[in-house]
Parts: C-alpha cells; sequence; structure tokens
C-alpha cells in the first residue's frame, strides 16, 4: 500500500514539476512566443513558409513542453484571422516533435557512477538541489523575471524527484518473475498500444507517460518488444487532451486539433504497419534486447520526427481533409466578407465603394450583436457566447484595419460628388465603430470577472443598470439604422440622447454612493458598476460622432464642422422636445429608483406614463465649439479609457 502512495506521489511530483517549469518559462518568455509564432509561419515562398513554422513548433514546444499548449495558441491565432489553418499545421507537426524533449533529459538517469562528475550529472543527485536553490529563491525574490527563473529551477528539481520517486518504487521489480511475466504480455502489438493509449489519457501528458516508462526501464524488464507498441500507444492518447480542449470551439478550432490528432494517428498507423510487417517478415534483430531510458527516448523522438518529415509536405492536403470532414471551407464568413475588398476592384471607384459599404454594414450588426451579448452576459454567464463575441471582436478589428487602407486608395475624382462624401463618412466612423466594439468587449470582461468572483447587484442597481442598457442601445440601434439608411433625421436624435446618458450616468454614480454609506453595496460590486456605466456612457458618445458624420453627409452641407460642431443649438425647439421625451423615457424612472419597493421586479417602475417620441424636423447646425467637448477632445479622453484586453 505505502509503495502506490508513492507511485502516485511521484507521478503527481512530476506532473506538477513539468507543469510548473513550463508555466515559468512562458512567464519568462512574455508575450514574445505568440509574436513570434505569429511573424514566422509564412514567407514568400512556399517551402519555406512550412519549414520555418515546423521549427518553430519544435523551439516553442521545447521551451514550454506541452504540445497542447502549442495548439492552443495556434486556434487562437485561427480564430483571430491571423493565420489559416494549412499555416498552423507545420507548427502542429514541430510541436510535436519539441514535446519530446523531456524524455531526452531524463535519459541523464543512464549515466554510471564511476566518477563523481558523472555522479553528479544523474537527476538523483541534482534534483535536490535544483529543487532547493528554485524553492528559496522563488519565495524571497519579488523580481519578476528571477522568480520565474527560479520557477523553472524548482520545476526541474520536482520533475526529476518524481522520477527519483517512481523509480524507487519499481526497484524491487527488478527481481520479481510473476512481473516480468506480466510485463511480457505487453509484446503483443494491439495491447502495447492500448495500454500506452489508456495511461497517456489517464494522466493527460504523453511526456509523463514516457517518464513513467523510462523509469520502469530500470528495472531491466522492459524490451524494445515492449517499449515501442507502448511508445505508439503514447502518441494516440496525448490526443485526447486536445480532443477536451476542443470541445465546445468553432469549427476552425476543431480543424485544428483535427489536424493533431491526425498527426498522431497516421504516424502511428504507418509505425505499427512497416514495423511489425518487418518483424514478422524478416525479423527485426535486437528486439528483444533490454531497453534503457535513451532508447525509449530515442523511439520516441523517432516516431514524432519521422511522421513530421513526412506529412510536411502535404499541410495543404490535410488541411482539406480537416475541412471536408468538419465541413467547412478554408476560407470563412468572416474572410469570405472581408474578400470584398478585392485591390482590382479599385479600377472602378464605385463598385470599390459600394463593396467598402456593404463590409461596413456587416461591421455594425457585429456589433450590433455584441452590444446585446455583452448586456446579456451581465445576468448569465455564458463562456460559448464569450467566444462567439472574440470572434465578432476580431471580425471588427480587421475591418477597422482593412477598410481604412481600402477606402483611401479609391480614386476620389472618379467618384460623383455625393460618393466622395460617402467615402469621409466611411473614413471618419469606422474608428468610432471599432471603438464601440471595444466598449461591448469591456462590458463582457467585466461580466466575466463578475461570474469568477461571485460578484451581484443590488435589486435597485439592476434596474439602474437595465435603464442605462435601454438607452444605450436605443443610440446604437439608432445610429446604425441611420448609417445604414443615410437617414439624417434618425441620426439627428443620437446627440441629445447621449447627453442624457452622461446625466444618467452621474445620477447611478451619485446613486450608489448613498448605497455604500448605507452599507447595502458593496466597494467591489460598486466597481464593476461603475466600469459597466462608464462603457455605456462612451459607447453612447461614439455613437454620437458617427451621428454627426451621416448628418454632414446626407446634408450635403460642407461647411458643417463635425469635429466641433453640433446637430442642434441647446436652445432650439427640436433639442428641447428631445430631451423632454428622453427624461421622461429615461431620467424620470432612474430618479424614482431609489423610492421602488424591492418585490418589483427589475425593469418595472412606478414612473409616469411615456410620452410620443417627437418627430425631429430637419436638423440644424451649430459651429460653436463651447457646447460640447469636441470630437478630438473626446479622443483624448476616450483613449485615457482603459479597455481589457
Amino acid at each position: 500500500m505505502l509503495s502506490v502512495l508513492q507511485l502516485f506521489g511521484g507521478v503527481g511530483l512530476f506532473l506538477f514539476g513539468m507543469s510548473f517549469m513550463g508555466s515559468s518559462l512562458e512567464k519568462l518568455a512574455g508575450s514574445s512566443l505568440t509574436k513570434i509564432l505569429e511573424a514566422l509561419t509564412t514567407s514568400k515562398k512556399k517551402g519555406v513558409g512550412a519549414i520555418k513554422g515546423w521549427g518553430l513548433g519544435v523551439g516553442v514546444t521545447a521551451v514550454i513542453q506541452s504540445s497542447a499548449a502549442t495548439t492552443i495558441i495556434l486556434i487562437g491565432f485561427v480564430n483571430a484571422g491571423i493565420m489559416k489553418i494549412s499555416q498552423t499545421l507545420p507548427v502542429v507537426f514541430g510541436a510535436n516533435v519539441g514535446s519530446t524533449v523531456t524524455a531526452q533529459i531524463l535519459r541523464l538517469g543512464d549515466l554510471g557512477s564511476d566518477h563523481i562528475i558523472l555522479q553528479l550529472l544523474k537527476p538523483s543527485s541534482f534534483a535536490p538541489m535544483l529543487s532547493a536553490i528554485g524553492a528559496f529563491t522563488y519565495m524571497f525574490t519579488k523580481k519578476r523575471r528571477v522568480k520565474d527563473f527560479s520557477g523553472i529551477l524548482l520545476g526541474l528539481g520536482l520533475l526529476f524527484y518524481g522520477m527519483t520517486m517512481m523509480e524507487e518504487v519499481f526497484a524491487p521489480l527488478q527481481h520479481s518473475e510473476r512481473f516480468k511475466q506480466f510485463f511480457t504480455s505487453f509484446e503483443n502489438p494491439f495491447l502495447g498500444i492500448l495500454t500506452g493509449l489508456v495511461l497517456t489519457a489517464i494522466i493527460q501528458s504523453s511526456s509523463a507517460s514516457v517518464g513513467i516508462l523510462q523509469a520502469l526501464s530500470a528495472t531491466g524488464s522492459v524490451t524494445y518488444a515492449i517499449a515501442v507498441p507502448i511508445i505508439i500507444g503514447q502518441n494516440i492518447g496525448k490526443c485526447f487532451t486536445i480532443i477536451l480542449a476542443g470541445i465546445g470551439a468553432n469549427r476552425k478550432a476543431k480543424r485544428v486539433s483535427l489536424s493533431y490528432i491526425l498527426f498522431n494517428l497516421i504516424g502511428a498507423a504507418v509505425f505499427t504497419t512497416v514495423i511489425y510487417l518487418i518483424y514478422y517478415t524478416i525479423g527485426i534483430p535486437g528486439f528483444a534486447k533490454v531497453i534503457n531510458r535513451g532508447g525509449i527516448a530515442n523511439i520516441h523522438l523517432a516516431f514524432n520526427l519521422l511522421t513530421s518529415i513526412m506529412l510536411l509536405p502535404f499541410c495543404n492536403a490535410l488541411s482539406e481533409l480537416t475541412g471536408r470532414i468538419l465541413k467547412e471551407d478554408e476560407t470563412g464568413d468572416v474572410d469570405k466578407e472581408l474578400q470584398r475588398l478585392n485591390p482590382m476592384l479599385l479600377g472602378t471607384p464605385g463598385i470599390a465603394l459600394q463593396q467598402s459599404i456593404r463590409v461596413i454594414h456587416v461591421m455594425e450588426d457585429k456589433i450590433l450583436e455584441n452590444f446585446r451579448y455583452a448586456t446579456g452576459l451581465i445576468d448569465k454567464y455564458d463562456p460559448q457566447v464569450f467566444s462567439s463575441m472574440q470572434e465578432n471582436e476580431n471580425f471588427i478589428d480587421r475591418c477597422e484595419t482593412m477598410l481604412s487602407d481600402y477606402v483611401v486608395r479609391i480614386d476620389r475624382r472618379r467618384l460623383t460628388g455625393d460618393n466622395r462624401r460617402v467615402v469621409l463618412e466611411i473614413l471618419n466612423s469606422i474608428g468610432d465603430f471599432e471603438r464601440i466594439g471595444d466598449y461591448c468587449m469591456n462590458i463582457a470582461y467585466v461580466a466575466e470577472d463578475m461570474d469568477a468572483t461571485g460578484l451581484s447587484f443590488t435589486e435597485v442597481g439592476k434596474r439602474e443598470l437595465q435603464t442605462i442598457t435601454d438607452a444605450s442601445l436605443y443610440a446604437l440601434d439608432t445610429v446604425c439604422k441611420a448609417f445604414t439608411e443615410d437617414n439624417g433625421r434618425e441620426a439627428s436624435r443620437v446627440e441629445p440622447l447621449s447627453d442624457t446618458i452622461d446625466r444618467m450616468k452621474d445620477i447611478i454614480k451619485a446613486h450608489h454612493v448613498g448605497r455604500l454609506q448605507d452599507g447595502s453595496c458593496s466597494v467591489e460590486g460598486g466597481v464593476a458598476l461603475l466600469d459597466l456605466i462608464n462603457s455605456f456612457e462612451r459607447i453612447a458618445s461614439h455613437a454620437s460622432n458617427v451621428a454627426l458624420h451621416v448628418v454632414k453627409r446626407t446634408t450635403g452641407d460642407s461647411d458643417f464642422d463635425e469635429m466641433h460642431g453640433h446637430i442642434f443649438d441647446e436652445s432650439t425647439e427640436e433639442y428641447q422636445a428631445l430631451i423632454k421625451y428622453y427624461d421622461t423615457k429615461y431620467i424620470d424612472p432612474l430618479m424614482n429608483m431609489a423610492a421602488v419597493p424591492k418585490d418589483v421586479p427589475a425593469g418595472q417602475t412606478d414612473s409616469v406614463p411615456l410620452e410620443k417620441e417627437p418627430a425631429s424636423k430637419k436638423p440644424k447646425k451649430d459651429n460653436t465649439s463651447d457646447k460640447k467637448t469636441s470630437k478630438k477632445d473626446s479622443k483624448k479622453k476616450k483613449d485615457k479609457d482603459k479597455k481589457k484586453k
């Protein structure tokens, strides 16, 4: 019983040490790992890009010692549209090779003990020293990089400690005839493959399962005939980590996962067929000989290295295969939309402009969708919805970059006067649309933090939040409709609503201070509430900026300065009518929130009936700059708002 506990303890130390060492290495490298992966997987020469990607996969995985972690990073790049599936495959192949480094390190246990230097190089000798230095440095240092480096030493020491403990458990078995007879049964290829597969699937690490096999080799009972099928099975078993990571993911992520699985399945099929075809026909000399740690490490390396070399020329074919299996094209919906911005269409400026308009309309739809997703997450957080938001946000970001570059290349001299104004409207608006998308993500990040920490709002806080949410959605929906339909009257409603939402933010802040003073609201919940209402206010402000561009374009007034001007003079009848309507719809219920009984459902108040929304007349332009913060000043303000990304 004690030996079993010692075995589990050794496996636990081995797994923890390997994980801790990998995470410390990743932290020490910082964001350079992802930047390297992003930059060094392509080349103008077809074959060079694949070779670079393969080498990169080897190097990165050798550092973090997890081919699964490297694959998950690649999934993120594919989701972001930074890389195509065919680009990720060489990196995936290289990652499998890089994951064999741990076994190569563990082969140091085969060193003899004839000399003091060789004795010190054995893991059993330097494991205590590494653990001690790493642990003490990790505990007492405050410098981040020193802490990360000491974490590497500590992880490596614990890894070797675990290996030593497993060897001590298996040591008495080297004289047991019953154990040798039992272990000989693994010479059956199917039984050996199944054993390696199950073991790796259970402990979720091929490096750890190979390490256990290396520890068993110290008993002298493991032969090449036993080790080969187990190692093949271990390489299949490590796919279970990727299968679990792919559950619930989108199709692009599943295609990357599937390529990882196919790599190991194809390698296992080829190796098993070739080796045992030779073995059962002409025989393999030395197959019955005892294998040591180094031999196991070499077979593990050979399997992954030869499989990657064999499949590397077929990256595109394998990419197409994953697409056919999961019924998805290499070109996803996002890429299809952005392909509208074809440089060949720049020769016909009118058509190029129409394509740009179509793309920005899709961008609007994604922003509206993300707003509704984000506000829904506040009440009920759903990781799947959050993942969908991230996909939309990646599309929004790419739209801004590609539209800005594409639209400025359209030859305005060959456009009509109205189309030239459309070009200016798009160029001036896409930045505001992108920032609205950022603040939608900020709302989602707050919702994610609230779910993780178990934070919730008071009933009054929920009602207040719902009120400003409704107002912000109306502002965003209105400006998108106005932009799509070229409706200046619709756009003119947004600026007074933005002013109203700004006042709503101040009212909610004041109510929050009151709840803090009477102890009905926590500080943590209040921080989340303020972060949310600030995001809503900024969304409305950017929507107002877009509305100004719409008005300038639809009125055709080149003298209207949308950077400093206003749609209405605040003293005009039209402005006051809209303000009165918004006050009745949003401000009055908000002011009555504190008086609402606790048993009244959220979203229902005893406010006065809403008046009918006033019809806007043709907006008047007011170019005075002292009544509202200029767009340039607004940009300075908004840049100070930290978005969570």
